[in-house]
């Protein structure tokens, strides 16, 4: 079982390199647009609002991202229900943002760290972390829609979720004989 799954994962970090290579590229734009925005509003308007500085960069950084991954990452895998679709990229950016406001609020109010650069180096440590879990969200959750028509990509859903064979816990023996015949690891039905 783990040489399949470190196969699989060889297979996909090797089918995955031209979106992780995208996703880079407009990530890199809106790091640029979220600490631009971020170090300006720190040192200006937002000069005591660190954390709210940084969740108001975040957002507009995050608006910018969602229409390019929508239109150039992954737009193969666009859903045609842009609403659910625009509303999952919300959701998970909301996780981003909040990691990253998360890490400059612990850096200011539980470490009592003071200095607005200090502060703004903890939100790019946490912009780093937010970025892994966000793009392994965009590519199973948000942008799926063709996740399985594609042969490489097609038994990838069975990492994360629970194994096709499995009914609800449940199995009769109708659907371990046909599992059987699926997966021989499985065992016979009994005679």
């Amino acid at each position: 079982m783990i040489t399949t799954l470190t196969e699989r994962m060889r297979g996909l970090v090797s089918l995955f390199w031209r979106e992780v290579a995208k996703f880079g590229a407009v990530g890199g734009i809106a790091f640029v647009i979220d600490n631009g925005l971020t170090y300006y509003l720190m040192h200006g308007p937002m000069t005591d609002s660190e954390a709210k500085a940084r969740f108001f960069g975040a957002s507009v950084a995050t608006v910018f991202s969602w229409v390019a991954n929508r239109f150039w990452t992954f737009r193969h895998r666009r859903q045609a229900n842009v609403l659910r679709e625009f509303v999952m990229f919300i959701i998970i950016n909301g996780i981003g943002i909040g990691i990253s406001t998360g890490f400059t609020a612990l850096a200011k109010y539980w470490l009592g760290i003071s200095d607005k650069n200090m502060l703004f180096l903890a939100g790019v440590a946490g912009i780093l972390v937010a970025t892994v879990v966000r793009f392994f969200a965009y590519r199973f959750l948000v942008f799926n829609q063709e996740l399985d028509a594609e042969p490489e990509f097609s038994h990838d859903h069975e990492i994360i979720e629970l194994h096709p064979h499995a009914e609800h816990g449940q199995k009769t023996s109708a659907s371990v004989a046909s599992a059987a015949v699926k997966d021989p690891e499985l065992p016979a039905p009994p005679a």
